[in-house]
């Protein structure tokens, strides 16, 4: 059979790279509810929205993860800034290996906001 997609989305390199930097999601002090979902699944889950554009409410079930969990979990992971964390940490790890070339390296100018009636 085919590769499995969690695999293909979050390799096992890439997830030891991501784990340490996600926040940690405990169980309800005071009991009750569901038990916590898998981190992986979790972060697969959004990947798998991030880079399919795919509507969070469209998320197939196969994931195991809810849509709302996985967009709550999203919207804790922004507004915690682990994104720009992991971004520094995959692009650490990845030079350390010899990954990256920046002999060929472009930046965008138009990223910036232009000032009002500069011209």
């Amino acid at each position: 059979m085919g590769e499995d997609p969690s695999q293909r989305l979050v390799p096992d390199d890439l997830w030891a790279m991501v784990e340490p930097v996600l926040p940690s999601f405990r169980s309800r002090p005071q009991g009750g509810g569901i038990p916590p979902i898998d981190q992986r699944a979790v972060f697969t889950a959004i990947v798998y929205v991030l880079t399919s554009g795919c509507a969070w409410r469209y998320l197939p079930p196969t994931f195991g993860v809810s849509q709302a969990t996985a967009h709550r979990r999203f919207s804790v992971c922004t507004a915690s800034g682990v994104w720009r964390r992991l971004h520094r940490v995959v692009l650490d790890e990845t030079g350390a290996r010899g990954g990256l070339d920046w002999s060929s390296v472009t930046a965008d100018a138009a990223s910036v906001r232009a000032k009002r009636g500069v011209r």
